[in-house]
């Protein structure tokens, strides 16, 4: 089996307006990297559209219903105080957000794919269950974790998130449920403000590690080998999903923490040991931040590669 990777055409038009961060160039260059010779052993599919159904596994229905209505025909729609901005084709995009995500699990339950990775935007882990966040219109990660368990009656699914901000929405869609499991490493006093040591969850299934502005490759491996990776093999996962935002690399213009492309394929390799242990190799990946080019492209193909096992 190989590494299966997702992504759509529909995922450029969502165009949130001149100067946003979270711009079309972002998967440009994602796919520019991915699209080289180092990776001609992957299988690459079209991300089929999401469906509503599957949203409601962790959105509201007034939510949903209210995305369907903003969604305009021309010019922007602003889903929150101007952070998350909906285009003409943002519907279609966050569909095949969701629908990447929810495939892939298919895709490693049924044993079709060695892992997965879902290169699409925009980004998903901070919308709440009934509101739009931080660029982020629905929580594609959160959303797979519960279709997992709908679909192929998986119990204990986990999310590992190393973006630079906390995904506030995924924690707060896990926390009182003692079979979801949310581990995050991210920049502490940064925006959404969430993700304190002790927001652990209804039963320790929350594992949250902030980090100091400039906090670096040695700090970083530190903590995950002390207290993210031990949590995340004593929850024993039988489905592993990475939230995988590249805005903690040291290039990153939106974060202060200097990780490298060599830590994001480190700790690939090694949430991959967890699942082979736990999940019999499960893993399915989803693009969260990362607002360096460079930085994300350099960053996203260290993570594939540790996927494809190079």
């Amino acid at each position: 089996m190989s590494t299966l990777i997702y992504t759509h055409e529909a995922c450029f038009e969502h165009r949130p307006g001149p100067h946003h961060p979270e711009s079309p160039e972002r998967l440009e260059a994602v796919l520019a990297a991915l699209k080289t010779t180092a990776f001609a052993d992957a299988v690459w599919r079209d991300a089929p559209l999401g469906t509503f159904e599957q949203v409601l596994h962790i959105h509201t229905p007034d939510y949903v219903e209210a995305v369907k209505e903003m969604a305009p025909e021309q010019g922007y729609r602003a889903l929150d105080a101007g952070d998350t901005i909906m285009s003409p084709g943002t519907l279609e995009a966050v569909m095949r957000c969701v629908g990447a995500a929810c495939a892939g699990v298919d895709d490693v339950v049924k044993q079709q794919a060695k892992n997965v990775f879902c290169a699409t935007r925009p980004c998903g882990h901070h919308a709440e269950a009934g509101e739009a966040m931080g660029f982020c219109v629905f929580n594609q990660a959160a959303i797979a974790a519960l279709h997992a368990r709908e679909q192929h009656g998986l119990q204990r699914v986990a999310v590992v998130d190393f973006d630079v901000h906390h995904g506030n929405g995924t924690q707060n869609s896990f926390y009182d449920d003692p079979d979801l499991f949310y581990g995050s490493c991210h920049q502490g006093q940064f925006y959404p403000g969430t993700g304190a040591k002790n927001e652990t969850g209804v039963a320790h299934n929350i594992v949250n590690v902030p980090f100091p502005r400039g906090t670096g490759s040695a700090a970083f491996r530190a903590a995950m080998t002390d207290v993210l990776l031990p949590a995340l093999r004593e929850f024993a996962p039988e489905l592993l999903i990475i939230s995988a935002g590249f805005d903690a690399h040291h290039l990153d213009p939106l974060g202060g923490l200097k990780f490298t492309d060599e830590d994001y394929h480190w700790i690939t390799r090694e949430l991959m040991k967890v699942a082979d242990e736990t999940a019999q190799g499960r893993v399915v990946s989803v693009l969260e931040g990362g607002y360096s080019l460079e930085g994300l492209a350099s960053g996203t193909a260290a993570h594939v590669l540790a996927l494809m096992g190079r």
